[in-house]
């Protein structure tokens, strides 16, 4: 045993401790190389949708090149090797369907582009600002500044609402008035506050007219077109400034109301009457 404790530490110890020392400068280098990658396509101003995706990708390229490389210092045949993690791949295949899956769907994002670094959507019953597109999972960030990490493949596959694609939005508001209050009166004020503004698109032109007689208001919908950065602004401003100039003008919101009548039985009428 002494013997063979000998011919090993002279014959196979230094190719073993050779490995590992290639395994650690390797993957030391590997990390060096895929920053630098990074930075120079930072530099390059390549689409910030790709870079994650592509580092990801070949920092995992590397490292299983590395991991083979070294499998074939330390003796062991390359192509055997090669076999067996192919059929290990087939079973990891296999059992990570999900996986694969959430890989085709981070191909398909970055092919199509239905959204991209930047935009802000829902998908997948939330919503946030998408921050990262990564091999298997997109990062959103939300407006409280949660994170949300949805599967690509879940992303792919069902519908997604982006509303950074286009340029211009639509702000839809309905103005409840009361049946008593001049109508007439109530929409030349909220064309009046629409026309100052000067953040509302002329074309096309705003929609000011009433569109329900509800059970206990009049409402007027307004419909105006908008820049999609100013919408929340606008949206906000027009509530906040039609409640003001309706109170002076002495316009009111009317409270749920229901008439409601009685017709008393004659057991009723004695119970009201004792």
């Amino acid at each position: 045993m002494i013997e063979q404790i000998k011919d090993f530490v002279i014959t196979k110890a230094p190719d073993y401790f050779f490995a590992l020392a290639f395994l650690i400068v390797g993957w030391i280098i590997i990390n060096i190389v895929v920053t630098l990658f990074k930075n120079t396509l930072s530099k390059r101003k390549v689409d910030p949708t790709l870079l994650p995706f592509i580092c990801s990708l070949l920092n995992a390229l590397l490292k299983v090149a590395l991991i083979i490389s070294v499998a074939a210092k330390v003796g062991i045949q390359t192509t055997s090797f090669v076999a067996v993690l192919g059929a290990a791949g087939l079973a990891v295949g296999l059992a990570l369907q999900g996986s694969l899956a959430n890989f085709a769907g981070g191909v398909l994002i970055l092919i199509f582009k239905p959204l991209k670094v930047g935009d802000y959507i829902e998908a997948c019953g939330h919503g946030g600002t998408v921050k990262e597109i990564q091999i298997f999972l997109t990062i959103l960030t939300t407006t409280d500044n949660k994170t949300i990490v949805l599967p690509n493949g879940s992303l792919a596959n069902g519908p997604i609402v982006n509303y950074s694609t286009q340029t211009t939005r639509r702000m839809d508001i309905v103005f409840g008035i009361s049946y008593d209050d001049d109508f007439k009166k109530a929409k030349e004020i909220i064309k009046n506050l629409l026309d100052q503004d000067e953040r509302v698109l002329k074309t096309p032109e705003y929609f000011v007219r009433v569109t329900e007689l509800a059970d206990s208001s009049v409402n007027i919908q307004v419909r105006a077109w908008v820049n999609s950065a100013d919408l929340w602004n606008v949206r906000f401003d027009l509530i906040e400034n039609t409640k003001t100039e309706f109170d002076s003008q002495g316009i009111s919101f009317p409270f749920p109301q229901r008439d409601i009548t009685l017709y008393a039985s004659e057991g009723m009428e004695k119970f009201i009457k004792q």
